[in-house]
């Protein structure tokens, strides 16, 4: 609701200043993402953080006894 104003019709005007601004910024189409690859470097960190993080996991797994 409009209340900014003391009169309804002011209030009323700013309403459709508000909705036409809306409008406006709405009808701007963004620019669109242009997709990229991780580098070299980014594959081989993750990579190195998931073989680290499986060794990790691999400790708390329980051995079998060797007899």
């Amino acid at each position: 609701m409009a209340q900014r104003h003391r009169t309804q019709e002011r209030n009323r005007a700013d309403a459709r200043e508000r909705l036409i601004e809306l409008v406006r910024r709405a009808s701007i189409a963004p620019t669109p993402r242009r997709p990229t690859k991780p580098s070299r470097g980014a594959k081989e960190r993750r990579l190195a953080t998931k073989k680290n993080r499986s060794g990790i996991k691999g400790l708390r797994r329980e051995k079998p006894e060797m007899e």
